[in-house]
């Protein structure tokens, strides 16, 4: 099993989010052949310019260097994600979404013809056999709530490029709860027994 992990949080040792991707991870190795590709999104993850427009859809054979040189992050981004059996996004809600570093590496794997492609009846998405697991962390917002912008999206998107077998750790309201270990505690037991599951 190959298995690329997404980390977003802007906390690195004290993020909730990425310690419930160490116990899922560590369940994994534990049981399975696993072998596992990291990505923390805090590493200067590059945003969509002009160029980079200009260089994704211009056809591949016929970009400059200066084309291939912009588009080769969100390559190497891309052929990550051809590789994975699993992808593992850790995430916490920001402002009811997802963090923006997260927005910023959808947006360099996103691409049609590598990820997905248009047909008569709309896109379909391309990376198939794949599962997917997030976990994420909120302050205050239910997940799955009207207001939660983050999961439902995160889905969709995956679903977008094919990646319809996506299941949901959380642990939310940690802000508001009287006991927010306990919330956290539960949700380290539903990582491991997904784990175990797979």
């Amino acid at each position: 099993m190959h298995i690329l992990r997404i980390d977003s949080s802007a906390r690195e040792a004290d993020s909730t989010s990425r310690q419930l991707g160490d116990t899922l991870i560590n369940r994994l190795q534990a049981t399975h052949a696993a072998d596992v590709t990291v990505l923390n999104t805090n590493d200067a993850v590059p945003h969509v310019t002009a160029n980079w427009i200009n260089a994704n859809f211009t056809p591949a054979d016929d970009r400059s260097d200066a084309q291939r040189a912009t588009l080769a992050y969100s390559d190497q981004r891309v052929a990550e994600l051809q590789a994975a059996d699993l992808v593992v996004i850790t995430v916490p809600m920001y402002n009811f979404g997802v963090p923006a570093s997260l927005k910023a590496w959808i947006d360099m794997v996103a691409r049609a013809g590598l990820t997905f492609r248009y047909t008569e009846n709309g896109p379909v998405g391309l990376l198939e056999n794949k599962a997917a697991i997030i976990l994420t962390t909120t302050g205050g917002v239910p997940v799955d709530s009207p207001v939660d912008f983050a999961t439902p999206y995160l889905k969709h998107v995956l679903g977008f490029i094919g990646i319809h077998d996506v299941s949901v750790v959380s642990a939310t309201g940690l802000a508001g709860s009287n006991d927010p270990a306990a919330l956290i505690t539960e949700a380290h037991t539903t990582a491991k027994a997904l784990a175990d599951a797979i």
